[in-house]
């Protein structure tokens, strides 16, 4: 299943490529900017200033989900919501302030839209890259999607969490040219209170990677809290240079872009409410980085 198909994206590997992004994670990082690519399943999002007041036209698809509440608001039951529901209303809104996430997987129609920007992609080094969620747990989809991109000479990149079995890892090498990977901490207990997960699975696929040749470049997202800091970013860059023997890390200043999509599917946001303000601690991530010889880039 995948939730999105985005042309022209310039900060998702070299050059003007299109993402493609699957539904879907192992991970639930408080600090997530897409919410809604968590579940494996499709998502019902809402939002209220959209919402034509006393329409009623969702109560009326679905009575068992949806109710008036005592503003004269629509009030959503998420858990009674079946799949018969999400298809009812699947472009039902007529003011757009329901729409559904999520839709089959569907190889000949996502090539199809990969292939339209195939010239962009020969003028400015560009490609595929698979996003998400985390694309490695759909292991025969993601495979086939690089494989199709490879045999039509598009550059392939994958963007993962790496939070996966090996097994779901291994049957895309052969496809991939570029592993995007999110490097978030390499504390196991400050790994595991901030995304349910564990960081010996991720560090531990890093160094398979390595061995087997993969060219990486290392994203570290920067969290206040979680890894904001200089310890945490010199371990990150130790792992980086020691273990993993990249040379290039991406650190990602933490922004609170995707806070709305919480509200809009019924779920807190349990992560700063401030965007990362320290321009010193970025000055030194880049110095730490250049200083263990890794190219370092700020994405904003």
């Amino acid at each position: 299943m995948i939730f999105n198909l985005q042309r022209y994206s310039t900060h998702d590997g070299p050059g003007v490529r299109t993402v493609v992004f699957f539904k879907g994670c192992t991970l639930e990082c408080r600090w997530c900017q897409n919410p809604e690519s968590r579940a494996r399943g499709r998502d019902l999002l809402f939002e209220p200033r959209h919402c034509i007041a006393g329409c009623g036209e969702c109560v009326k698809a679905c009575t068992e989900a949806f109710a008036h509440d005592s503003t004269g608001g629509i009030h959503i039951a998420r858990e009674r919501l079946t799949g018969t529901d999400l298809d009812r209303l699947a472009d039902y809104c007529p003011s757009q302030a329901l729409w559904v996430c999520g839709k089959p997987f569907d190889l000949e129609a996502i090539m199809g839209e990969v292939l339209r920007d195939k010239p962009f992609y020969e003028r400015t080094g560009g490609g595929m890259t698979v996003s998400g969620g985390e694309p490695f747990m759909q292991p025969r989809e993601c495979a086939a999607l690089l494989e199709r991109a490879q045999a039509q000479g598009i550059h392939t990149a994958v963007e993962s969490c790496l939070h996966v079995r090996w097994d779901f890892i291994e049957p895309s090498l052969p496809h991939l040219d570029l592993l995007l990977a999110d490097l978030k901490h390499v504390d196991p207990v400050r790994f595991r209170d901030w995304t349910g997960g564990s960081a010996e699975r991720v560090l531990d696929n890093l160094r398979r990677l390595r061995q087997h040749g993969v060219a990486m470049i290392l994203r570290v997202p920067l969290i206040p809290d979680f890894n904001a800091d200089e310890d945490s970013i010199r371990a990150i860059v130790d792992f980086a240079a020691d273990e993993a023997g990249v040379k290039e890390i991406h650190f990602l200043p933490y922004h609170t872009l995707g806070v709305q999509k919480y509200a809009q599917l019924g779920m807190p946001y349990l992560a700063s409410r401030q965007a990362l303000d320290k321009p010193e601690l970025l000055a030194y991530a880049e110095g730490y980085a250049s200083s263990r010889g890794l190219a370092a880039i700020l994405r904003g």
